[in-house]
């Protein structure tokens, strides 16, 4: 058996895992289901093969929901003490501007807006070769419609802002774990930490 990698995505309404060896998909899962990202995850993953053990794991760090940022994170990080593995992190934003260049005929800049709750979008700009242009940042609709680089648009709020702009191109695309290999290998080698994006719904009362 060569080496396998297992990736985990559960940072959108998304849940998804990918068992691959030696760089080639061997099995995975992906459904969109809203919430109950825990229930969804574990027996995911042990219907992979070997129950998915692996030598590697990649995880999404978001942003994203911070349920589900969380219940990534945390069942990657307890895999990988359980198997000795390396784990890593990588950006939901990263992998779904990666899905959106490979359903292009050839690659364009493309700028990837999520919906991140309250009415706003995480957004990013990458450029054709899928590196980002600048820092991903949390805007309102109208901030994001002046803040798109390029003539495509990808992500879960794709149609929305396409039609508050003039781009004509979009991908409505949920990040999917079968599809990591897409992304750049500089990408995918940040700490496994959680990237929400902004603060918490709940504050801590405060004390008067």
């Amino acid at each position: 058996m060569g080496e396998r990698l297992l990736a985990i995505d559960t940072a959108t309404v998304a849940c998804s895992v990918a068992l691959f060896e030696d760089g080639a998909l061997i099995a995975a899962d992906y459904a969109e289901i809203g919430r109950g990202h825990a229930e969804k995850l574990i027996p995911a993953i042990a219907g992979l093969p070997d129950r998915g053990k692996a030598d590697r794991i990649l995880v999404n760090c978001g942003p994203g929901s911070f349920t589900g940022v969380r219940i990534g994170i945390s069942a990657a990080k307890a895999l990988a003490l359980a198997w000795d593995a390396d784990i890593h992190g990588y950006s939901c934003l990263s992998l779904v501007a990666a899905q959106a260049l490979q359903q292009m005929e050839s690659p364009r800049p493309v700028c990837v807006a999520m919906l991140a709750g309250h009415g706003e979008y995480f957004l990013q700009n990458f450029a054709a070769t899928g590196e980002p242009i600048a820092p991903f940042v949390t805007l309102t609709p109208e901030e994001a419609a002046s803040q798109v680089a390029g003539d495509v648009i990808a992500g879960s709020a794709a149609s929305e802002l396409a039609a508050a702009t003039s781009v004509d191109t979009y991908f409505s695309i949920l990040p999917n774990a079968a599809h990591i290999s897409l992304v750049t290998s500089n990408m995918k080698n940040r700490a496994a930490r959680p990237n929400y994006g902004r603060k918490p719904d709940a504050q801590p009362a405060k004390i008067v």
